[in-house]
């Protein structure tokens, strides 16, 4: 699919019925959703694009905003041709956000933890010192850079991820991580803004996730109009992939009733 830019936008498609849009998170890509989207796939249409930047889907221009991932689904939705339910993990989550603050034809909405705090200007000397790490090929550094700076990790969990180097098969999602930097540093972390969001929203989390993210979606949930909360016991920002049926019933109980 081309979007309103000519960025090529590649996806996948399954299942049945209503119409569901699956926006993955940073260091994503058509991959992200499928442990969920294999409990949805009998209830729902599922579609899954690559958000600009991650293969097989075009890098797209730099630097890159929000706006230009709100016409990609924009074309993804003409392209469907019927509102949708939009769904978003982590950094899709606040691009499902803004997707749906644009006016899109959206019926509901579902996010998982969307990082709203990782935003402004205090992210552009992590963007630049990311690029050179890219640049140099020294992907530990760069892991270690998003973790701290951007995700929050905390010391102990980071001290694990150092524990060993990345593994040779991993994709190279550097150039998507770039672009995803680029849209936050210039974004606002005004979470004011989105008491425009009117739709049923299913605001999801893990109840062991660190901060700043838990005070961040507390905030979020204040502000949206029509939200409902669910917490995952023992689940941490990952439970996506962790508990993927859990996710799944959640989300199919709420699209059923919304």
């Amino acid at each position: 699919m081309e979007s309103f830019d000519g960025t090529a936008i590649s996806y996948r498609q399954l299942g049945s019925g209503p119409p569901v849009v699956l926006v993955h998170g940073s260091g994503g890509g058509l991959h992200s959703w499928q442990p969920v989207a294999e409990h949805l796939s009998a209830r729902f249409e599922l579609w899954m694009p690559a958000r600009r930047g991650y293969a097989p889907s075009g890098p797209g221009r730099s630097p890159k905003r929000f706006a230009d991932e709100v016409g990609d689904l924009e074309a993804l939705i003409t392209e469907i041709g019927r509102p949708v339910d939009l769904v978003g993990m982590s950094y899709g989550a606040t691009v499902a956000l803004h997707a749906v603050a644009s006016g899109l034809p959206v019926r509901s909405l579902v996010l998982w933890e969307p990082p709203l705090y990782a935003a402004g200007e205090e992210l552009t000397p992590v963007l630049d010192e990311f690029a050179e790490l890219s640049a140099t090929g020294d992907r530990r550094r760069a892991d270690r850079l998003l973790a701290e700076k951007v995700a929050r990790v905390p010391a102990a969990l980071l001290d694990l991820m150092d524990a060993g180097e990345p593994a040779d098969d991993e994709p190279d999602d550097a150039l998507g991580w770039r672009r995803d930097l680029e849209s936050m540093a210039a974004d606002s972390a005004d979470l004011g803004r989105w008491s425009t969001v009117t739709v049923p929203t299913l605001l999801m989390r893990g109840a062991d996730t660190w901060q700043p993210m838990p005070e961040t979606l507390d905030r979020l949930a204040n502000a949206l109009p029509h939200v409902t909360c669910t917490t995952f016991p023992g689940q941490m920002h990952f439970a996506p992939s962790v508990v993927p049926e859990a996710v799944a019933a959640e989300i199919t109980r709420f699209l059923s009733r919304s």
